[in-house]
């Protein structure tokens, strides 16, 4: 399980009941900085880990000049973002680039990662991270 980093996203409200089917649209968000990034991001934590791979899925809307400052987790979690709409740049690692709506990016694990909206439109993305153990990059 996740441990909770001060001024990450884990500061976003407690997970949904259990529940087999939610919709992310219709999940209420919460205004946060999101690991001490530019501004507040507005996000809704849907799943936190209770014992399987999955430590948490978060739903992520990040406001025109936004971001998600630069960040790690630990050595045994992996994060993905899936960009659902809008356009920004991520980096990871030392590598910046340009991200758009369909995009999938692989933070590995203990990796330097953060997210920006570049665009003068709303940047939405789905953000989920899983246990590895023992992984590797």
């Amino acid at each position: 399980m996740t441990t909770p980093d001060p001024g990450g996203l884990a500061q976003t409200p407690a997970p949904l009941a259990s529940f087999r089917r939610c919709n992310i649209f219709d999940a209420q968000l919460r205004a946060a900085p999101a690991h001490d990034g530019d501004g507040h991001v507005l996000a809704v934590r849907l799943v936190e880990g209770r014992g399987d791979p999955c430590n948490f899925l978060d739903y992520v809307e990040l406001p025109a000049g936004t971001s998600i400052g630069d960040h790690r987790h630990s050595d045994c979690e992996v994060e993905f973002y899936l960009i659902l709409a809008g356009t920004g740049s991520m980096r990871l690692d030392e590598e910046q680039f340009p991200v758009r709506a369909g995009d999938v990016i692989r933070n590995r694990p203990g990796g330097l990662h953060g997210l920006r909206n570049t665009s003068d439109d709303w940047l939405r993305v789905f953000v989920f991270e899983l246990a590895t153990p023992g992984a590797a990059s």
